[in-house]
């Protein structure tokens, strides 16, 4: 792999590889953009079948959090961390500790939290050796259970996207297939319930699915039927890459509007639902309702200022819709775009106070 190389194309700032012999710890911090502000990014730990595949991860997640954090009006740059090794047998203190060192070494260019194979747990070893951290215990003045924020989010915006595909934002009386009812899901369920709406579900667990029926009188249905049901609003909360060539022609929605990661299985199919008439809230818009609300932990957690950030998923949304309707481009397109045109922004702003300093020191010298 050619890492400098890749670096360039997408321009990344810092690669970060960290080591202890001691506790087993292979760490690698990717820096991608700190235009806004230091870069937040979860850390994760997996199994991956190479060191060259867990750079790329890496270098992959920390891209996607740049844009996510930029789209979600932070003041906050792009990072992540992958962890090698096995998150069900592979964890220790000394880890976690020593990869704390690692952060505050780095002091404050980029800040960590939870994410794949990791836990609040392992957020508050972490915590032990920098501040640079969020998502640690409650007790330690942290937010807790992200997954009620971030459904909340991904409820705003699924009426943002509403009104622009019924002529409302209210959600009173219309379907909506939910695809995966794990704990963002069922919070988001929750919320559509409480408004009215008509609930069909599935999930690979059948006490999920038992929940939502129980709990908001859904219909539950079979994975395999998810996207051909008769629906005004289908919302991925499971995996992703579910937007692609088998599932696209089935799909009898208006809008798409739901939590999962990474929906679009390749761009394309996000041309296709957008020459389909078919709105679409893209995941990393619609779904930062987490990453709002940890971010607030940096100044204090509050939870009544946290959840009126949380609300601005909603304008977010209107936002992509509207740059989408300006350019003639797909949102997938155009959430990218608002992203790009935050930080260009904010560079330009840089360069020109800089040049003005520049000026004012030649004229005194």
């Amino acid at each position: 792999m050619k890492i400098f190389s890749y670096m360039e194309q997408y321009d990344y700032e810092q690669l970060v590889f960290c080591q202890d012999e001691v506790s087993g710890l292979k760490a690698i911090i990717a820096i991608h953009d700190t235009t806004l502000g230091p870069a937040l990014g979860g850390t994760r730990m997996w199994t991956y079948e190479s060191e060259e595949a867990a750079i790329e991860d890496a270098l992959r997640l920390a891209r996607g959090m740049t844009y996510k954090n930029a789209a979600a009006g932070l003041n906050l740059g792009g990072g992540k961390t992958v962890i090698i090794g096995d998150p069900r047998k592979d964890k220790n203190e000394e880890m976690f500790r020593a990869f704390g060192r690692y952060i505050q070494g780095l002091n404050g260019r980029y800040i960590t939290a939870e994410d794949v194979g990791t836990t609040v747990a392992d957020m508050d070893l972490i915590h032990e050796e920098t501040d640079y951290v969020t998502g640690i215990s409650p007790a330690f003045g942290s937010s807790g259970n992200p997954s009620p924020v971030t459904a909340y989010g991904v409820y705003r915006g699924m009426k943002a996207a509403a009104k622009e595909a019924f002529g409302t934002d209210s959600l009173e009386g219309k379907t909506i297939a939910v695809q995966g009812v794990g704990n963002v899901a069922y919070n988001m369920c929750k919320h559509l319930h409480e408004e009215g709406a008509k609930l069909i579900v599935t999930d690979i667990h059948k006490e999920s699915v038992d929940r939502a029926v129980n709990d908001f009188g859904a219909k539950a249905v079979d994975p395999s039927e998810i996207y051909s049901v008769d629906c005004d609003i289908f919302a991925p909360c499971a995996l992703g890459a579910i937007i692609n060539d088998e599932t696209i022609s089935q799909i009898k929605a208006k809008v798409i509007a739901g939590a999962a990661n990474n929906q679009l299985k390749e761009t394309r199919h996000g041309d296709a639902i957008h020459e389909m008439g078919i709105v679409y809230a893209p995941d990393y818009v619609i779904n930062a309702g987490g990453v709002i609300n940890v971010a607030d932990e940096l100044y204090g957690y509050n939870n009544e200022r946290a959840m009126k950030k949380v609300e601005q998923v909603y304008n977010n949304v209107e936002r992509v819709i509207e740059i989408a309707k300006r350019d003639n481009i797909p949102t997938y397109v155009a959430a990218d775009r608002m992203a790009e045109e935050r930080i260009e922004k904010m560079r330009r702003s840089r360069s020109q106070f800089l040049q003005n300093g520049q000026h004012i020191l030649s004229r005194r010298g």
